[in-house]
């Protein structure tokens, strides 16, 4: 019987896996309508005094992501005096939902990320997750790549979708 052979295994791809960067931690999301009459009128002294009276260590160490779920029309500094409220406890505030949270977590740490040494080589992005990784990364990922790579594919490396082919030299 013929030895069975990894080609995958023993090819020069590279695989650039986004989950290996998946950032470990709780992800909240905070709707202000809560603190709204009727999850409609923002009433100053009583949003106020609402947020002063929440806990808001309960967000000890978390991400969080603020939104509004409603169509509520309300002034901006609403959201910002709820990040300032979670400001000493969240490890990261952002206006938006948890997509948009995780989104600015992999710009961070993507743009933190020696690429030379994908130089010259053929790469895939890795498709398939178990987690939640945001088509934002992905984009990011193969943006930050293309100065690199010889090639960039994206998917599993028995279905992978060609994206781009640096030109010859």
């Amino acid at each position: 019987m013929e030895e069975i052979v990894n080609k995958v295994a023993n090819s020069a791809l590279d695989v650039f896996d986004l989950e290996d960067y998946y950032p470990k931690g709780i992800r909240v999301q905070i709707d202000i309508s809560q603190w709204f009459l009727e999850g409609f009128l923002l009433k100053e002294k009583d949003f106020r005094e609402q947020l002063h009276n929440h806990d808001w260590s309960q967000y000890q160490d978390q991400y969080v992501a603020i939104n509004c779920s409603t169509d509520a029309i309300f002034p901006a500094w609403a959201s910002i005096l709820v990040a300032v409220q979670l400001a000493p406890f969240a490890k990261k505030i952002v206006n938006g939902t948890i997509e948009d949270l995780d989104s600015s977590l992999y710009e961070e740490i993507l743009s933190k990320i020696d690429y030379s040494t994908y130089e010259n080589k053929p790469v895939i992005v890795k498709g398939c997750s178990k987690k939640p990784v945001p088509m934002r990364a992905y984009i990011l990922a193969a943006n930050y790549l293309q100065p690199f790579a010889r090639s960039i594919m994206y998917g599993e490396a028995c279905s992978a979708v060609p994206l781009y082919k640096s030109p010859r030299k």
